[in-house]
């Protein structure tokens, strides 16, 4: 950085100057003390200096040298708490002061990203968020106390006090961003969280009061719901300063991209893919990570065995230790809708226990948003967690709002990441466990499906075209993905919907014939592949290869009898409602012969042959002159289906499938939401110190995580 003079001085110095002045003294070796004037110059001047990347680079690395003797670090965390609980205590508080807390958050956000991603031990002490006990300090400022806790506090307090505004947009979306940089932490260990992981903001963002929590998780779902813009017009938004006028905030050409020192175009590198819109982008990237936030405790026979009510601990026990709770998690699960004020058997409101949200907008937000995985991962929380927002679904009479983005999704299934179609799956199943789901969607008929390209799907219900995708993404899944835990869930989906079944279109119903000879082939081929290995050895053998191909045909064994149990389901319960699924399985009825004696198939499918028996001699007993058309053969099988009688068939138990997440979902779902979150976002965070999910970029894709500095320019206030 070059030698700075001892003390700022700002007389007859111009703002560039002053500007690399005053960041030099802020990383270099003096210390000021918490009360000197020097904070204020820092933080009320009005700066415009561009740096070059190498040039922050050396003042990112001569920051974290001496920031273990000057606690900077700490002492900058303590103004932005102090403008913060300005800005709260003051409603209307005056820019200046918005404009201080904003280049107080960015200073903090650039310094602390690069001691988190170069940290070298599991100790907070490594970042010296504390002051020394020589420091002198205001009277009112006790030296011990934690300033992380302090700083965490006012960050989420004024994130959930203060509404969105014009003057406050900007200050949001860095605390946001703030957030974002500070819970990275979790980046540097693996996917299950262990005692020894030092996540130390986002454990005091967990350890704020319940009533604090539920007003940041409003708000943050809020943000996502109203999707505030950031106002262009400066004459309303007087954090931005005009015309020659000098400002903390110049207004800039990019808006929202270089405002400030330095601006979070270091944070993030410039990939020209920017969010729909920032601030509700950012607000659920953030709920998200703190919604599947868990923290490993280690506990002592006491904790661990507790079993009263007033435990605070999940009971999650891997050997001595247990996660901690999550009290976001909990505020998310409990949201009611605003536009009922749900009360207890003996008459008492709880209002004030709940996070109160408009579940009509958030229905109409999350239907327009699907195409994006952090919708889906809000979305599939809320179904699985939240039973008050999952019947609210149940109940709209709309649902195309939801499914025809997730179908037309799935149906993209080629485009979109294999995590993105699976939660996706997990969504729909959860859906189809309930039955009034499972009937009204076939009461909803679809004029067209313009993004539907291999066939003409005119006036298709909403019921049949969910068939047609769930088998597509089978057939897709079998020649790309080859996920076998996909084809259990679309298949579990769809014998679900089996029973429910009504007008079935003529589409759907092949299909899903064909279903059971695609995976029929699949089955042939496996099983023709172990009878060669065993006509050249003499016998199958015990090694690795024949031992999978064993398990693999066993799993499509299953995959054949769930097929042909969904095929039951409609024949036994919805036979006279679907004409079109005995047609297309008169059609194609040779598909079912060589596993007639199949000692897994054979009831099954003795049950198909009753309805084809019936069906082909009411058809043979017709005197017909010509051909016979498709239009003749179906009229008849609908004349048909009011005699026949299900009494002679075999009646099976109906299947019935149920998602259960697993004990530990942090370790999927953490790494997935960092995921999402650092390619939206952008952020920039050095490969190497990824530990938690594997990072292997190609060269020409790494500038998306480069180190710090790769391509950017630095705009120095």
């Amino acid at each position: 950085m070059g030698a700075v003079p001892s003390t700022p001085s700002l007389s007859g110095a111009r703002p560039q100057d002053t500007a690399g002045y005053l960041i030099g003294s802020f990383v270099g070796e003096k210390s000021f003390p918490i009360g000197s004037d020097f904070w204020q110059k820092l933080l009320e001047l009005p700066l415009n200096l561009h740096w070059p990347t190498h040039r922050v680079h050396e003042a990112c690395k001569l920051f974290a040298q001496n920031n273990c003797n000057t606690r900077h670090l700490a002492k900058i965390l303590i103004h932005l708490s102090w403008c913060l609980q300005e800005c709260v205590s003051n409603s209307g508080a005056l820019s200046e002061v918005y404009a201080k807390a904003v280049n107080a958050v960015y200073i903090s956000s650039i310094f602390l990203k690069y001691l988190i991603e170069n940290a070298q031990s599991n100790s907070i002490e490594e970042f010296h968020v504390s002051l020394n006990e020589s420091e002198p300090a205001p009277n009112s400022f006790k030296t011990d106390q934690n300033i992380v806790s302090l700083v965490m506090h006012n960050v989420l307090n004024f994130i959930g006090s203060v509404e969105v505004s014009p003057n406050t947009y900007l200050l949001h979306q860095e605390l946001l961003n703030f957030m974002l940089v500070a819970m990275s932490t979790q980046l540097l260990y693996g996917p299950a969280p262990g005692p020894t992981d030092m996540n130390p903001f986002i454990d005091a963002a967990m350890a704020q009061e319940s009533s604090l929590v539920r007003l940041v998780v409003r708000r943050l779902l809020l943000n996502y719901i109203i999707r505030p813009r950031i106002p262009f017009n400066s004459a309303s938004y007087p954090v931005f300063s005009g015309g020659s006028q000098p400002g903390v905030l110049q207004r800039v050409s990019s808006a929202a991209a270089t405002f400030v020192l330095l601006p979070f175009n270091y944070l993030v590198s410039s990939t020209g893919d920017g969010p729909r819109n920032p601030l509700a982008d950012i607000s659920l990237h953030v709920l998200l990570i703190l919604n599947y936030y868990r923290k490993s405790v280690v506990g002592d026979e006491s904790l661990t065995d507790r079993s009263d009510d007033s435990a605070t601990s999940d009971s999650l026990s891997k050997g001595k230790t247990y996660f901690s709770d999550n009290p976001y998690c909990k505020a998310l699960e409990n949201a009611r809708d605003i536009e009922f004020d749900r009360v207890d058997i003996e008459g008492n409101a709880h209002s004030g226990s709940h996070v109160r949200l408009p579940f009509a907008s958030l229905f109409d937000t999350l239907g327009m948003c699907l195409a994006d995985e952090t919708a889906v991962l809000l979305l599939y929380t809320l179904v699985h967690g939240n039973s008050d927002f999952l019947e609210y679904v149940l109940v709209r009479t709309d649902l195309d709002t939801l499914l025809m983005p997730i179908l037309e999704t799935l149906y993209n299934a080629s485009k979109r990441t294999s995590n993105h179609i699976y939660i996706l799956l997990i969504i729909l199943l959860i859906l189809s466990q309930d039955s009034s789901f499972n009937a009204s969607i076939h009461k909803m008929v679809l004029p067209s499906i313009p993004w539907y390209q291999e066939h003409l799907l005119h006036r298709t219900s909403l019921g049949s075209l969910m068939v047609i995708i769930l088998i597509r993404t089978v057939k897709y899944n079998l020649s790309k993905l080859r996920d076998l835990y996909l084809h259990t869930t679309c298949l579990a989906t769809l014998a679900n919907m089996a029973p429910h079944f009504h007008h079935l279109s003529a589409y759907a119903s092949q299909r899903l014939v064909s279903l059971f000879y695609m995976l029929s082939r699949k089955y042939n081929k496996l099983a023709e592949r172990i009878d060669d290995k065993m006509g050249k050895s003499g016998s199958f053998g015990q090694d690795s290869l024949a031992e999978d191909l064993s398990a693999e045909l066993h799993i499509y064994t299953d995959f054949l009898r769930i097929v042909l149990e969904i095929l039951n389901a409609i024949l036994t319960y919805a036979l006279p409602r679907n004409p079109e699924v005995i047609y297309a399985i008169m059609h194609r009825q040779e598909v079912f012969e060589p596993f007639k004696n199949h000692p897994r198939f054979s009831e099954l499918i003795e049950n198909i042959y009753m309805v084809l028996d019936f069906f082909n001699s009411r058809i043979d007993s017709q005197t017909h002159d010509g051909e016979w058309s498709v239009e003749k053969v179906l009229q008849l099988i609908i004349m048909n289906c009011r005699s026949w009688r299900v009494e002679g068939m075999k009646m099976f138990t109906q299947l019935y499938f149920s998602y259960e997440q697993e004990s530990h979902p942090e370790e999927f779902f953490t790494p997935y939401i960092w995921r999402v979150a650092l390619a939206h976002r952008g952020l920039s965070f050095n490969p190497s110190a990824i530990n938690l999910f594997p990072v292997d970029l190609p060269i020409e894709a790494s500038s998306r995580f480069a180190l710090n500095f790769k391509d950017i320019n630095m705009l120095m206030l």
